[in-house]
């Protein structure tokens, strides 16, 4: 009898192509994706060296981190570096071969918003790209994770990639959420429980009652957030709610190829018996929204609770991070961060840009007005998601609120577009980073979820989304 597995060890083992001992393994890639910010290197070393892309058919590229949200991007990208970036990923996907969902197709949006909706990510592949949170398409129950631009040049010439086995760390949110306590707020909770390098070297295994509850989209926003961490990638094993989702996607299988598929990935569970490296325990039934105050991930609170003093804690390090944190976010130790006030709301990027997002938005907006001086973003992940939305009268919700309704794209999640901050400006951000100058330098972010930014919004200051719920 075969020893008992996690879902990361089959997975794993089904993809190592050798391995010496002492050595890192040689693992195949099943699907490479590709933008234009990481891949022009990439693409150049390929051309100095005379050779071709190796498996194009398991490659998709896509425009994101620098065009612009704008209409007006179909006829001028204004920033010169951007324009160059996006001309550069459509020489080079030209002259290679690898399929380009450029501007104005309707397959166009963030890179990790469309390999789902393609179809793309499916359960039990391997998923890489030259960007930190590939591990979103984990929520199916692959091993997905970033790399960096040599190994996208690596995996364009070889498709495989050489890797040290991670660790396996199961996170197990007990209990059912509460009201208003979302997918933001569930890994939000368990970053700031176990700090920014409580996964390193391990792949999270997310379980439990609250995990099974999410749509396919909220484990979409969990396991992007396995990055912010320090782990390698995150997933969920696959049930009926992801085979739902796949069925019928372009590049999901068909007939007879889609029965076999669905029965390869029930296997794709942990085994009974099989032993994991580390175990995290989250009581979702304790949680509330949640909200960071500082300047990484792991500095978050619950709306309700008050900035942390430096003083009180008795980590040297922690400390000194927590103190430089409220220095550059001009935040006292021991004041309420609920009512603190805002200048911008961001709803988008690849954590929290999909329809249920919009919805969760929506649904605050609606009937209620952004409050003077305060400006709202909203930025579809893609342009699939922004036609849906606009069937569903999502658009005029906002507008009617006086938000603003973009093109897809990273947008202020990163700031290299043209959608930033100004030095000193206060946001409230459904984005994965609020480093020092992340949404723009000097700009202050307050990470957070879709309800409790549209409520923001609405306040005019850090605001409770259960205020705003039915």
């Amino acid at each position: 009898m075969s020893q008992p597995r996690t879902i990361t060890e089959k997975i794993w083992d089904d993809h190592v192509v050798t391995h010496e001992p002492g050595s890192p393994a040689v693992l195949y890639v099943d699907l490479h994706l590709v933008h234009e910010v990481t891949s022009p290197q990439a693409f150049q070393g390929l051309r100095d060296r005379g050779i071709k892309v190796r498996r194009p058919d398991h490659t998709m590229a896509t425009l994101d981190h620098s065009i612009p949200t704008t209409d007006t991007r179909l006829q001028i990208i204004p920033d010169e570096i951007a324009r160059k970036q996006v001309d550069q990923l459509r020489i080079n996907c030209k002259e290679f071969g690898v399929p380009l969902a450029d501007l104005g197709s309707i397959d166009q949006g963030i890179v990790h918003v469309i390999g789902p909706e393609l179809g793309l990510t499916q359960p039990g592949l391997t998923v890489v790209c030259g960007d930190s949170h590939t591990s979103t398409h984990g929520a199916f129950g692959a091993i997905a994770f970033g790399v960096g631009t040599t190994e996208v040049e690596h995996v364009l010439a070889t498709q495989c990639l050489l890797q040290n086995k991670p660790k396996t760390h199961e996170v197990r949110f007990e209990g059912p959420a509460p009201k208003g306590v979302g997918a933001k707020d569930l890994i939000l909770a368990l970053i700031a429980q176990i700090g920014v390098g409580g996964g390193t070297r391990h792949v999270f295994e997310y379980t439990g009652e609250a995990i099974r509850a999410l749509s396919m989209e909220g484990r979409m926003t969990v396991c992007n957030m396995s990055i912010e961490a320090g782990a390698k990638a995150g997933l969920i094993a696959p049930d009926e709610k992801t085979y739902e989702y796949l069925k019928g996607r372009p590049r999901a299988p068909r007939g007879a190829d889609w029965d076999a598929a669905i029965e390869r990935w029930k296997q794709l569970v942990t085994d009974p018996g099989a032993t994991y490296d580390r175990t995290t325990i989250v009581d979702v039934t304790k949680l509330e929204p949640m909200v960071t105050y500082g300047t990484n991930p792991g500095q978050g609170v619950g709306i309700t609770q008050a900035v942390p003093d430096p003083a009180n804690i008795a980590d040297a390090s922690q400390s000194a991070g927590v103190k430089k944190a409220l220095e550059y976010m001009d935040l006292e130790p021991g004041k309420p961060i609920l009512g603190h006030p805002i200048d911008v709301v961001f709803i988008g990027s690849c954590t929290n840009s999909r329809m249920g997002d919009l919805r969760e938005a929506a649904a605050v907006f609606k009937g209620r007005k952004v409050a003077p001086g305060v400006r709202a973003m909203i930025v579809p992940g893609s342009e699939k998601i922004k036609k849906q939305a606009e069937e569903e009268g999502l658009p005029e919700i906002f507008r009617a609120a006086g938000a603003e309704w973009r093109q897809a794209g990273c947008s202020m999640c990163i700031a290299m577009n043209g959608d930033q901050l100004s030095p000193g400006q206060y946001s409230v951000s459904t984005s994965n980073r609020n480093f020092e100058g992340r949404q723009g330098k000097g700009g202050r972010t307050f990470l957070a979820s879709p309800a409790t930014a549209a409520a923001s919004a609405i306040k005019g200051a850090v605001a409770d989304p259960r205020e705003f719920l039915v």
